[in-house]
């Protein structure tokens, strides 16, 4: 089970960052912070996601969330956090707290010259093979800070040069913590209104707490491009990552780069794609960027990861709304000599019924690979719900789900109905 001691010591930092940005911009705060909070009760009938004896149980859960984000300034922030704390009737899992975390500022000091701070807090699971139950997650947070330094060299060009330290911190014990020290030069050229291109370079140095160290440099070509309704950005290059884990060390190399698209196919539908292709370890932020990306913590390795995440948004005339999104990605372990696949696809629907009361939809299916122990699973789930809005500011809830897994490995499938009925209150 995590453990609750270590998010008592990332807590005060991540919030102190959001309050901090905050009170810095009170001043040009044209929309207030937002805070609700919700309370829900959720019955399952395998709370461990077990194949054999199965347990049920009711989980009672607190949450408080709350955004904010700053009007432009001299100091900018974007802060959201979700933080949840939830106790089980029969004591099958101790108190746990849940935890999402996402706070962005810069400060601008000097002409050209800012100061950047971001904290990303996620709970995220240990061994990727298994499922997110209480005793197989643990809490990652990574803070990084630094200068940013950007200097024009012609009504055209400019030359962007930054520094960060980043740290990453997991709440689990036997988990790999690791300092980052991240440099990076970008040319940056204007061709025309809507097109930019240029070349950046970079290098990061990971220390961990086990003594082990892995660099990576990293050399590509950018450009980013805008049209009426389409938006597109990218970058190509090749990299290379070191390592050294008790005097073994090796390396490797090959391309990298990433892509970001949105296009506005009418009003009312927008499609979208992300994909990236990097060399890291488990301890980057590869995981918060791509959230159906899933690092198997077990071992600290190098890894080549891919990732694609694509979907179509859609806004319908009647109130209703529909979300198909489709990932895919690749952990290739490249010390370990492992390789795990995944994609999947969800498509959510949302229709109000009547003006207060709002019925809504999940579907999701994930087909997983795992070469080390040639094991295939596939997951499968859905759930509805209704919401009704008792005031403008209070709403009632209740949904019903459905889960099963299928696998190659007997000990892994498991079936689950879940029922959850919770109350949330919007205070501002």
């Amino acid at each position: 089970m995590a453990s609750s001691i270590k998010l008592w010591k990332q807590l005060p930092l991540a919030l102190a960052g959001m309050l901090s940005g905050y009170f810095i911009t009170t001043s040009a705060i044209a929309e207030p912070l937002a805070l609700s909070v919700g309370l829900g009760n959720r019955y399952s009938d395998n709370v461990t996601n077990s194949s054999a004896d199965a347990v049920s149980d009711v989980e009672t859960r607190l949450n408080f969330q709350l955004s904010h984000q700053s009007d432009p300034g001299q100091c900018q922030t974007d802060s959201l956090a979700d933080i949840g704390y939830g106790i089980w009737h029969d004591r099958t899992y101790d108190p746990e707290i849940y935890t999402t975390l996402d706070f962005q500022g810069n400060c601008k000091i000097a002409h050209g010259f800012s100061w950047e701070i971001s904290d990303n807090l996620r709970d995220v699971v240990q061994d990727s093979r298994g499922t997110e139950t209480p005793d197989n997650t643990t809490r990652k947070n990574v803070f990084r800070t630094g200068p940013v330094y950007v200097l024009p060299l012609s009504r055209v060009d400019q030359l962007r040069l930054s520094a960060s330290y980043e740290n990453t911190e997991f709440s689990e014990p036997e988990e790999t913590d690791s300092e980052r020290y991240i440099g990076s030069a970008t040319w940056n050229r204007l061709f025309s209104e809507s097109l930019s291109g240029g070349i950046t370079l970079s290098t990061n140095k990971v220390d961990f707490d086990t003594g082990a160290e892995i660099d990576t440099d990293v050399a590509s070509v950018i450009f980013s491009k805008t049209w009426s309704t389409t938006r597109i950005a990218g970058s190509l290059g090749v990299s290379k990552i070191q390592s050294d884990f008790a005097g073994s060390s090796q390396s490797s190399d090959g391309w990298v780069g990433n892509i970001e698209l949105e296009r506005d196919i009418n009003p009312v539908t927008v499609f979208y794609l992300n994909a990236s292709r990097e060399l890291t370890d488990q301890t980057s932020d590869f995981d918060i960027r791509f959230g159906e990306f899933v690092f198997d913590l077990r071992e600290v390795s190098e890894l080549e990861v891919t990732a694609i995440d694509t979907g179509l948004r859609r806004q319908f005339s009647d109130g209703s709304q529909v979300v198909i999104n489709a990932f895919a990605n690749r952990s290739d372990y490249i010390r370990a000599n492992e390789t795990e696949d995944r994609l999947g696809l969800s498509l959510g629907y949302r229709r109000p019924i009547i003006p207060l009361l709002t019925f809504g939809s999940t579907l999701r299916y994930e087909y997983e690979t795992f070469d080390v122990d040639n094991v295939d699973q596939e997951t499968a789930s859905l759930d509805v719900g209704l919401t009704y809005e008792l005031t403008r500011d209070l709403g009632v809830s209740g949904r019903i789900g459905h889960t099963s897994r299928t696998s190659d490995a007997p000990t892994s499938e498991y079936e689950e109905n879940w029922i959850l009925i919770g109350l949330n209150y919007r205070f501002f």
